[in-house]
């Protein structure tokens, strides 16, 4: 489909720059060569009226005492000004405020769908997306299951609560993907039930997420779970929405995460995880997912438990096509990113706990969101693919970057 679309087009843009990149150097590479102005990028925006305005008004409220009301129909240039305010703390006060209460909203939403009590002080993890392997919340479940068991050895660890949710749908068909969903409701089930970790961690798997749930959920979010397998995910938008919603991100170099990272600042997101490059290299090489297993003995203690039964009341047979997938071939390297990840998420833990610090980082990642408003994305498209020009005859900015 993609040779016959690329046949019968003009012009052939990926939907952030790494996804460009990869279309050009490898799915597409002999279009790419006989053709090379054909191709070019315009990376996905979101809305700012969505997904500001219409979901997030006490926050969209406090940006517009601070701007004036234009920031919202011109985020590229505008919202930028907001970044002096990430040193004003009064202005880092009100923005707390504001999220602690989007925590409740969303708090009060959960307890209603699913009977879960969380606690709004404690850090919101979200990963919210279709379910699918390579966006990886099995990933984030081995994290989850090792935060289980290390408080579990030491009860006295230092560990920041957290409530760790997920939301999304599988494909009808997608068995993998609906093993995968039954595991964190399994895990939510022993986790969220065990005193011994009450009030430090919580699993919440929110159903039927859609629009009016995200429009919920992103405002509430901490931190953004973007941890799919560098160079598969083509963009994503959540993780726009996240940002643009003063969350942060932990995620690796994939889609637009590259592109979020240049903007927001390396200082203000979570890195961990092997390239796209990288990727192609140890595939290349011959991945082993064992011996990152025999190597490790933590996350050795995770897959024992998952293949044990505690999860699935001691049927050891329900999760084996998830343990056996992931010690034989693992083909989107989970256990290679694992020790990653979980150094990456306890840097989480020490940045959380400092909350001046986590405020101003949260700030300064709306502040410079503005190059993902939607509105930058369609002129583009108008500009560069469609040659269109706006009936109602106003000029269109040029083109930026």
């Amino acid at each position: 489909m993609a040779y016959l679309a690329a046949v019968g087009s003009h012009a052939v843009n990926g939907v952030a720059a790494l996804h460009t990149s990869l279309l050009t150097r490898d799915a597409m590479r002999d279009f790419h060569e006989l053709a090379p102005e054909m191709f070019l990028n315009v990376t996905n925006g979101v809305t700012p009226r969505r997904w500001m305005v219409v979901s997030n008004p006490t926050m969209a409220a406090l940006i517009t005492r601070r701007l004036g009301d234009g920031w919202a129909s011109d985020l590229e240039d505008e919202l930028v000004r907001l970044e002096p305010s990430a040193d004003d703390p009064a202005f880092l006060d009100e923005w707390r405020a504001i999220k602690r209460n989007n925590k409740r909203a969303l708090a009060h939403l959960m307890e209603e769908r699913t009977g879960i009590a969380a606690d709004p002080g404690s850090m919101f993890d979200v990963q919210v997306k279709r379910i699918h392997e390579y966006k990886r919340q099995l990933l984030n479940v081995l994290h989850v299951l090792t935060l289980y068991d290390r408080i579990k050895s030491r009860p006295d660890a230092a560990i920041t609560p957290r409530t760790v949710i997920f939301g999304g749908k599988a494909a009808p068909g997608y068995f993998m993907a609906k093993l995968i969903i039954k595991l964190i409701s399994s895990v939510a089930e022993v986790v969220n039930s065990d005193p011994d970790v009450a009030g430090r961690l919580k699993v919440v798997f929110i159903p039927d997420f859609n629009v009016k749930v995200g429009q919920v959920i992103y405002p509430a979010a901490d931190l953004s779970e973007q941890i799919s397998t560098a160079g598969k995910e083509a963009s994503g938008t959540g993780n726009m929405k996240f940002a643009l919603n003063g969350a942060l991100t932990i995620g690796t170099l994939d889609g637009a995460n590259v592109e979020i990272r240049e903007a927001v600042g390396a200082e203000n997101f979570f890195l961990f995880g092997l390239t796209a490059d990288e990727v192609s290299a140890l595939r290349a090489r011959g991945y082993r997912p064992r011996d990152h297993v025999d190597a490790n003995p933590r996350l050795r203690a995770v897959i024992d438990r998952i293949e044990s039964g505690v999860f699935a009341k001691g049927d050891r047979g329900l999760f084996k096509p998830l343990v056996d997938a992931l010690l034989s071939y693992d083909t989107y390297m989970l256990l290679a990113d694992y020790q990653a990840y979980v150094d990456c998420q306890d840097r989480v833990d020490a940045a959380f706990r400092d909350e001046r610090r986590w405020a101003r980082m949260s700030v300064l990642n709306t502040a410079r969101m503005g190059r993902f408003s939607s509105d930058r994305s369609i002129r583009e498209y108008c500009e560069r693919i469609w040659k269109v020009k706006l009936a109602c005859g106003c000029r269109l900015a040029e083109p930026r970057g």
